[in-house]
């Protein structure tokens, strides 16, 4: 039998209903602060903490409930005796049911708060009070999700209490919560790149159809504390978004991110397949589209600035699965949603991952982002490439980031005009390239030359300029090999591997 319940919520909504129903349940609701202002302005009997506890509230509402007659009430076994001897000789009564929610600490540490405002909504009654709740479930109902308040009115009406199960998992969503809101105050304090404990602090966004293959279940999750690209867009058009959707877009996104100019990237199965700068955004979008007109059928397309009607009339010519830019003039956004199916996608967030996260089985890999592009520029040839190689050989190379390794990317005039990658040897990627390319001018590789093959390879294709981080112990034959045949090469100094 439910006599005794404490309410203290932070957000407010639904808590009229379910302390209305406990009300006529005979159930005698304590509450604290702003919520007990709340119920009392509402109509609702409701006896203040401090009334039970003899205690006021003190140190700014940091100390209320921290209390034996507060915590003694939620942590006495029902069926142990001792525990009820004990209460009922200090006077304390239990309490069945405890609804909190918390200080909306992954919100308020994203704002633009001084430091001292933001540790003032790190909780600790709340935590406290819920987790002595969850650890004595059987006999305690503990609320912290609105969503859960219809079930447990609906269990109670119809059975009287809730049941075992129901309990249980109620119990089991506040250690999951406090897991995640612990683990957003320890990077909060720590700031630490790589601390003792990996602690991550992230909320499901929403079930997926499946994973990247339909025999694989999948959800997506978003950060509690962060920012990010993928997180804070929004879907003008189309079926709900998969598994390979929001890695191709993050690829995507990433790609034209990376350019002032306006850029256009299609991706398909996680791999550019075409990547342009133009004068204009039909001009971007149709350089991107001739670097590959095979692949880019059902790929994702992003483009760094607003699309027009020109360039929606042309995307919607093919099957695309998504459209992804940081704004649409109306009159384009009604052409590519005349495609009910394309996923039209507004993001005008930059990416800000500060560091990439790979679960191997029993571990997870955790490296800062792959955020710089080079070291320097240095000239190791008898001859310079020209402003417009270098612009071209740089271009390359911001590809390059987001192609598997080996990658190997040939440029002209701002337009990837053969991309190769995922092989597992350098001179693969760089035939498949320069095959692809046809009349490449530059040449960019994620990595340096183990070889001078792919040098001969590019001079079979009138290569004039080429791009990599040197380091190899046969960086002279490379160096030589250009010389001979008249190509210019630069070294960066870093590499970019992409496994």
């Amino acid at each position: 039998m439910l006599n005794r319940a404490l309410i203290s919520v932070f957000n407010k909504d639904g808590v009229l209903e379910l302390a209305n129903f406990l009300i006529k349940k005979g159930v005698e609701i304590l509450s604290t602060g702003g919520t007990f202002k709340y119920l009392k302005d509402n109509g609702i009997e409701v006896t203040e903490v401090s009334d039970v506890t003899g205690f006021e509230e003190i140190l700014d509402g940091r100390v209320k409930t921290l209390h034996p007659f507060i915590h003694g009430g939620i942590l006495a076994i029902r069926d142990n005796v001792k525990h009820m001897e004990t209460i009922e000789k200090k006077g304390i009564k239990p309490i069945d049911v405890v609804v909190v929610n918390l200080y909306p600490f992954f919100d308020k540490v994203k704002e633009d708060l001084s430091f001292e405002e933001k540790v003032e909504f790190i909780d600790i009654g709340g935590p406290t009070m819920i987790r002595a709740a969850a650890k004595n479930f059987q006999d305690v109902i503990v609320l912290t999700d609105v969503n859960d308040y219809s079930d447990v009115i609906t269990q109670i009406e119809e059975n009287g209490d809730v049941d075992f199960k129901t309990r249980r998992k109620l119990a089991g969503k506040v250690f999951n919560l406090m897991s995640a809101y612990d683990g957003a105050i320890s990077n909060f304090l720590l700031e630490e790149e790589y601390p003792e404990y990996l602690t991550l602090s992230y909320k499901k966004s929403m079930n997926l159809r499946y994973g990247e293959n339909p025999h694989q279940s999948a959800a997506y999750y978003t950060s509690t504390v962060e920012k990010g690209s993928m997180k804070d867009f929004e879907q003008l058009n189309g079926k709900e978004l998969s598994y390979n959707n929001i890695k191709d877009m993050d690829v995507a996104w990433k790609v034209v991110s990376e350019f002032e100019e306006t850029a256009c990237c299609a991706v398909k199965h996680n791999t550019p397949c075409g990547v342009a700068v133009g004068n204009s955004v039909y001009d971007s979008y149709i350089k991107a589209y001739q670097c590959d007109t095979t692949s880019i059928f059902g790929g994702i397309v992003a483009i760094n600035k607003k699309i027009d009607k020109k360039t929606a009339e042309e995307m919607v010519k093919i099957f695309l699965e998504i459209v992804i830019a940081p704004d649409f003039k109306e009159e384009a956004l009604e052409i590519l949603r005349s495609k009910k199916n394309l996923r039209v996608i507004k993001c005008d967030v930059k990416p800000e991952n500060k560091a990439e996260i790979t679960k191997v089985d029993g571990g997870i890999l955790v490296q800062s982002a792959d955020d710089k592009l080079v070291n320097e520029t240095k000239v190791v040839t008898e001859k310079a490439p020209t402003d417009q190689e270098m612009n071209d050989l740089l271009f390359g190379m911001k590809v390059c980031k987001y192609v598997k390794s080996n990658a190997i990317v040939v440029v002209k005039d701002g337009m990837a005009k053969g991309i190769g990658g995922g092989q597992v040897n350098r001179i693969w990627a760089a035939c498949h390239a320069l095959d692809r390319a046809g009349d490449g001018v530059v040449l960019a590789s994620d990595a340096f030359f183990p070889f001078e093959d792919v040098v001969q390879e590019a001079a079979k294709y009138g290569i004039k300029s080429i791009i990599q981080p040197g380091g190899s112990i046969r960086d002279a034959q490379s160096i030589e090999e250009c010389n001979k045949s008249g190509i210019s090469m630069v070294f960066t100094g870093m590499r970019h591997f992409k496994h």
